[in-house]
């Protein structure tokens, strides 16, 4: 587990960031005054990710890899890292709707349904603690592979031939 100490580390500070954003959302009034604008903010804690990935696999390069990683080990890290955040998520979600935000989803069920975007039915179905699990489960999985892939691209040891 010492081998992946790192991303151990990283894993919680990016699940603590996604907790601290959405309590940010709450304060900005994103989950009730503002919600229709949620949409488009809530997709700005992909800037906060990347970021935290690249820091995540620039720390692995520096303290485990002695500054010499290829493409392979950084990914590798990365995957690792998707793994943690990947099982996380979906305490993160309950952490969000049940102490932070506990109003959210009765708040998006009624702007949608207010707003002809869904039925209620559709809405309450759509907008759960259960769906917004799985939701954030498998983003975190598709999302992290695909992060991972492309950081540890540009993080790995340029190597001059």
């Amino acid at each position: 587990m010492k081998n992946f100490s790192i991303e151990l580390k990283w894993g919680i500070i990016f699940i603590i960031s996604g907790i601290l954003w959405v309590w940010l959302e709450v304060i900005f009034g994103l989950h009730d005054v503002y919600i229709a604008q949620h949409p488009l903010y809530t997709n700005f804690f992909g800037i906060i990710a990347v970021v935290i990935y690249i820091l995540a696999l620039r720390e692995k390069k520096l303290k485990f890899f002695k500054n010499e990683m290829s493409w392979k080990e950084g990914f590798t890290s990365g995957i690792v890292l998707t793994i943690i955040i990947t099982i996380l998520s979906p305490l993160s979600q309950y952490i969000v709707y049940t102490l932070i935000s506990p109003q959210y989803f009765e708040n998006i069920i009624s702007y949608s349904v207010e707003n002809n975007r869904m039925t209620r039915e559709q809405a309450e179905t759509y907008f759960s603690l259960r769906s917004y699990m799985i939701q954030a489960t498998f983003g975190a999985l598709v999302m992290g592979v695909v992060t991972a892939a492309v950081v540890a691209w540009f993080v790995k040891t340029k190597r001059v031939e």
